[in-house]
């Protein structure tokens, strides 16, 4: 046998299955704290530098896994036929397209172009991903130990779609998109909020998902201004409903710092980037006294959970452990 036959006979390395496709949130993670970084040089006047520093490597990430996860397609496709068969991690796929989404704003003060086809892509794919699953809620049985706040991101991410659509231009598909992620938002965390309060806790790996509550009223906020350049009453209670949702979880850490490493922590970090642009946002725009600590306090705090959760992948990565069968 020759060796060319012999490589194209070797298995796919049997970690490559394990990719998972919760991954996805180390883009939106990263990228979320370049764009807090960005709003803060604006704001508070620190280095543009360290914002440029985490956009490119979101960028870097996100075509490395990207990459990752096309191998694992198509050598392991009945992996991710099962990934997307799964009640809980089917809600992560549209992680990709909210990271093509983030993408694009962090590319729009360089390239309009660029963010225009990375917008366009990501709603697109998004908008599928959301027809598609919430069918799926629609004509299944789902037990509701399933339901956990990772229910937000195929649906209410939609309410994402704003932060470039409305710069472009694109008003009326922004509204469209807002529309959706809004309504169904408030749908969903009266689901998520019942299954917390009156059933069994949930898994302790999917504890950091908790945080994923933050996320829907503060991009929620930055859409809606980013819309009707206002910050009007409802404007307001998408930021201080923010603010309280941030307050409530920080009172809950000693919970969270007992959950063991894994993939979910990154569930810790896209909110946290969330509520700080917002705030950010809210005290650029309102002049707000007492904020200006605020902004601070979450930008140091957001920072150093993302480098912390950015470390412990790399050395589960290092160590052969972030590639390994669910536990």
């Amino acid at each position: 046998m020759s060796a060319s036959s012999q490589t194209a006979a070797r298995p796919a390395p049997s970690w490559l299955a394990h990719v998972p496709v919760p991954l996805f949130a180390v883009v939106m993670g990263v990228c979320g704290l370049g764009l807090a970084w960005r709003k803060a040089h604006v704001v508070l006047g620190v280095p543009e530098s360290v914002s440029d520093a985490a956009l490119a490597m979101a960028g870097a990430v996100f075509l490395a896994i990207t990459a990752l996860y096309l191998a694992k397609a198509l050598r392991h496709p009945e992996a991710v036929a099962h990934e997307f068969a799964h009640p809980v991690r089917a809600n992560f796929f549209p992680a990709f397209s909210i990271s093509l989404l983030l993408l694009a704003r962090a590319a729009l003060p360089l390239s309009h172009d660029a963010a225009l086809a990375m917008w366009a892509v990501g709603s697109a794919i998004h908008l599928s991903f959301t027809l598609l699953l919430l069918g799926r809620w629609i004509v299944r049985n789902h037990d509701i130990h399933h339901s956990n706040p990772a229910w937000f991101i195929p649906v209410v991410g939609n309410i994402l779609v704003p932060l470039t659509g409305a710069p472009l231009g694109y008003t009326e598909i922004s509204w469209f998109f807002f529309s959706i992620g809004i309504g169904f938002w408030i749908v969903l965390f009266t689901i998520v909020f019942y299954r917390v309060v009156f059933h069994d806790q949930m898994p302790a790996k999917f504890m950091p998902t908790l945080f994923i509550l933050i996320a829907p009223p503060a991009i929620g906020f930055i859409s809606y201004e980013a819309l009707t350049g206002a910050i009007d009453p409802f404007a307001r209670v998408l930021y201080h409903f923010a603010l309280f949702l941030g307050l409530l979880v920080l009172t809950l850490a000693r919970v969270f710092l007992k959950v063991p490493f894994a993939v979910s922590w990154w569930a810790y970090t896209f909110p946290l980037d969330a509520l700080t642009i917002a705030t950010l946002e809210y005290h650029e725009r309102t002049g707000a006294e007492g904020l200006a600590p605020v902004c601070w306090t979450a930008l140091v705090l957001t920072t150093a959970i993302v480098v912390l959760v950015f470390a412990r992948t790399l050395g589960a990565l290092v160590g052969g452990k972030l590639f390994v069968p669910e536990g």
